[in-house]
């Protein structure tokens, strides 16, 4: 455990757990820093296939650490610059990452809390958990986070909810698409141990390339380029290791390799 975030690997799966739970886990930079290189280093190891994002305490994350944001405001601009360049890197880290990322919410999560949510593939709340975009609240925009954020929720949503900064429950942040299931907070950990079986069962290779694949289809035009993009990626995964692999095992009724 170190500067308020704990990794731990346990065979294909990693968790990286926020643990400043008396402070609602705000982001400070030590805890920007290393969660940034936590997700760059897990997303390269070939061990890990699966990262789970949660946190002790009541809370998920309250957002930026208010000392934080406090020195950052007599700060130079160049040394403000930086420091909101290390939150875009941070969201950046997570959001590309080539391993399927799972966020499991147990508590408020917001601000840049809910850019974490918004970053990871998949999010899992429990019923108890609460979201709110307060930076308009404090004379900030909720920019840093805003590519992952409003591809999760939508523009309209946004306009909504960035400019009243109003606090809104698991139930719509499921309605919205902020997360995928919500679920009585006994049940958490059984619905991200199945989430992340489910993950286990895809080719890595695979998942990588899908990331990928949906950020350029989602901002592309429609039309013959795409179309002959997305026809060069399926045949050359088609003819790929992991393609003819798959394939094989489907005609012969087996596992693939990969899968657990």
């Amino acid at each position: 455990m170190e500067n308020g975030l704990h990794v731990k690997i346990e065979g294909a799966v990693a968790t990286v757990t926020l643990t400043r739970p008396r402070v609602h886990n705000a982001l400070d930079e030590a805890q920007v820093i290393n969660l940034t290189q936590a997700f760059q280093k897990l997303g390269v190891a070939e061990a890990v296939r699966v990262i789970v994002l949660e946190a002790e305490g009541k809370s998920f994350c309250a957002g930026l650490d208010v000392g934080w944001v406090r020195q950052s405001a007599g700060s130079s601009k160049e040394d403000n610059q930086r420091d909101a360049m290390m939150l875009a890197v941070l969201m950046d880290a997570i959001d590309r990452c080539p391993k399927p990322v799972i966020a499991v919410v147990n508590g408020a999560a917001l601000g840049g809390g809910v850019g974490l949510v918004a970053a990871a593939d998949v999010a899992l709340a429990s019923e108890e958990a609460s979201f709110a975009l307060t930076e308009v609240r404090l004379g900030l925009e909720p920019t840093i986070i805003g590519p992952q954020v409003v591809a999760a929720m939508g523009a309209r949503a946004c306009r909504r909810y960035w400019l009243t900064a109003e606090r809104f429950d698991a139930r719509e942040a499921f309605r919205l698409g902020l997360v995928h299931a919500v679920l009585a907070a006994d049940n958490l950990a059984e619905a991200r141990d199945r989430m992340v079986e489910a993950c286990l069962k895809g080719a890595p290779g695979a998942q990588a390339g899908s990331k990928e694949a949906i950020r350029v289809i989602d901002a592309a035009e429609h039309g013959p380029d795409l179309m002959r993009l997305i026809a060069h990626r399926f045949a050359e995964q088609r003819a790929g290791d992991e393609g003819r692999e798959g394939l094989a095992a489907f005609t012969e009724k087996r596992k693939p390799t990969w899968s657990t």
